[in-house]
């Protein structure tokens, strides 16, 4: 995906409240601007960081700028969370995940489950359905290992279970993390800091659920997936 209208350079005065942040254009201007991600962003909300803004001129918007990618660990990271289903389509429809490739029909936000939503129905008449959720991966502790999730996340272990239960009933269901990072060729479950997610995707994995990961090419001009890299399972906590 490009970034249209382009995207605009400032720098980091601070994040808070979740979903606000303050910055300093490169032309002097403090501004306020909307934080399309309600998660911990640990690791990425550093004062003084490079960070990139979409800018939005519709009457209706409170805040002209959304934060979309920063520079962090040396790289650029994005960090909206409405980017990865996107992502994860164009990933899909170019092949870059095998196995869930070549299906006639790709629909979005379809039920499922107690009360649930999935990212993705992939249905073809020769090959059946596929069930897919999206996951946006933009964590690390160690160069190369991307990881998720980065805080306690007990809707991502319900959804999880619920997956479990799609494939006892006859059903395909994966699940595909998009990292949205330059610098990450393995992705890792990160059980010691949510092991009931741990313990959840070790179920999952179990009951025949699959699990995918693609990186990401990110500059200030676009974010383009780029392949299909290694999922480490080992050293899942709380198992």
């Amino acid at each position: 995906m490009i970034f249209d209208p382009p995207l605009v350079p400032a720098t980091l005065i601070r994040r808070y409240k979740r979903f606000l942040f303050d910055a300093v254009l490169d032309d002097g201007r403090a501004i306020t601007g909307f934080c399309p991600n309600t998660g911990s962003m640990r690791g990425l909300t550093e004062p003084g960081s490079r960070i990139w803004l979409s800018q939005h001129d519709a009457p209706n918007r409170k805040y002209a700028h959304a934060f979309e990618l920063i520079e962090a660990d040396g790289t650029i990271v994005g960090v909206n969370t409405a980017l990865p289903n996107r992502l994860a389509e164009e990933a899909i429809l170019a092949g870059l995940v095998p196995a869930l490739s070549g299906f006639a029909i790709l629909k979005r936000e379809q039920r499922y489950g107690r009360n649930s939503r999935i990212d993705i129905l992939l249905e073809d008449p020769i090959k059946g359905s596929v069930h897919v959720e999206v996951k946006n991966v933009h964590f690390t502790r160690t160069s190369g290992l991307a990881e998720f999730p980065d805080s306690v996340t007990t809707r991502g272990a319900k959804h999880l279970d619920e997956m479990g239960d799609l494939v006892e009933a006859g059903f395909r269901a994966a699940m595909l993390f998009v990292i949205q990072r330059n610098d990450c060729t393995r992705l890792k479950i990160c059980g010691d800091l949510d092991p009931g997610y741990g313990r959840a995707f070790s179920r999952a994995i179990g009951r025949g659920v699959e699990a995918y990961a693609v990186s990401c090419r990110l500059d200030p001009a676009k974010i383009a997936p780029q392949r299909l890299i290694p999922i480490d399972e080992a050293g899942v906590g709380g198992l």
